[in-house]
């Protein structure tokens, strides 16, 4: 049984207007998506700004209430608990916010930010537990434990990071959606806190939802790799299958967007015309048709089948293997 299957998943918001705030339309920000998640597994999320990534990694930990579909977590529907229950299953799910400087209260102490989350789960049975497995957090995460009585303004962007996931590890949970963890960051930092989250996970055997729009750090960090295009996903394969064979147009796209240190092996660079379509109003048949270079009548009319065109290779497109 996987830890998480995430099944025809579907996040629309209402779009208000007027005195009274009557509802004209919807923004399908996560439009009928499916996925599983092993244990112990790196699933990477990519695609622009805007195309739900965000979204969708909230809604599958119930931060945002899903429109419709079932989030399977352990095999229990968590779409379906009641507060109390998912409260109690909240232990087993965390996540690591994207801005270090915006996602840590700055009235609290680090000590007070770790140990909220011991406190509400009722981890520890007295202060000095509680002040020895905050040391302790602090520590797994590289930082020094007599620093837990400083506050957040007083860490740099990385370490903050660092606090954030520690806060998360303080439930022991097995599956932390990372949200764009490292995309504030200088690339020194990053490349530390990659090498934390790896080490974490073997340690601890954590799956991670690992969410970003550098292919060049999802490719380091993921057995798997997920593209999204205005809240659907175009294709999901094994990481070096994604980076080094793409198969839909908006991945190709991507992958020759991403820069090459060896000029003798330059990849010809694919420019998308215009913008990403309003998810108010998403363009009829295929989403991608108005920016594809291959399109074809059909893709303007059919919206394609998410289908599996090698072994765990799987893409929305009409002529996969043949863009």
């Amino acid at each position: 049984m996987s830890l998480l299957d995430v099944r025809q998943l579907k996040v629309h918001f209402p779009v208000q207007q007027g005195l009274f705030g009557a509802v004209h339309g919807h923004i399908k920000a996560v439009d009928d998506v499916s996925f599983i998640l092993e244990a112990g597994e790196t699933l990477g999320l990519v695609g622009e700004s805007g195309c739900g990534k965000s979204t969708l990694g909230r809604a599958v930990i119930r931060l945002v209430e899903p429109t419709s579909g079932q989030i399977l977590f352990a095999g229990e529907d968590i779409n379906r608990l009641p507060g109390a229950a998912l409260r109690r299953l909240r232990r087993r799910f965390q996540m690591v916010f994207q801005d270090p400087y915006g996602s840590l209260n700055p009235r609290m102490t680090i000590e007070q930010i770790i140990g909220e989350a011991l406190d509400i789960h009722r981890l520890t049975p007295n202060a000095t537990d509680r002040r020895q497995r905050i040391a302790h957090l602090l520590q797994a995460v590289g930082l020094d434990s007599a620093h837990a009585q400083r506050y957040p303004h007083e860490f740099s962007g990385g370490q903050r990071q660092r606090i954030g996931i520690a806060r998360a590890l303080a439930v022991e949970p097995e599956f932390i959606v990372c949200d764009e963890p490292v995309s504030a960051l200088d690339v020194s930092v990053q490349a530390q806190i990659i090498n934390l989250l790896q080490d974490l996970q073997q340690k601890h055997g954590i799956a991670y939802l690992f969410i970003a729009h550098d292919l060049a750090v999802v490719e380091h960090i993921s057995r798997r790799i997920m593209v999204m295009y205005l809240g659907k996903v175009v294709e999901m394969a094994g990481a070096p299958a994604v980076i080094h064979t793409p198969k839909h147009p908006y991945t190709q796209a991507l992958i020759s967007a991403i820069p090459v240190i060896d000029p003798a092996s330059k990849r010809a660079r694919i420019v998308l015309p215009g913008d990403v379509p309003s998810p108010i109003h998403p363009p009829a048949g295929c989403p991608f048709h108005p920016r594809c270079p291959v399109a074809e009548a059909q893709c303007r009319t059919n919206v394609p089948d998410f289908r599996e065109i090698a072994p765990g290779h799987h893409v929305a497109c009409h002529l996969a293997g043949c863009a």
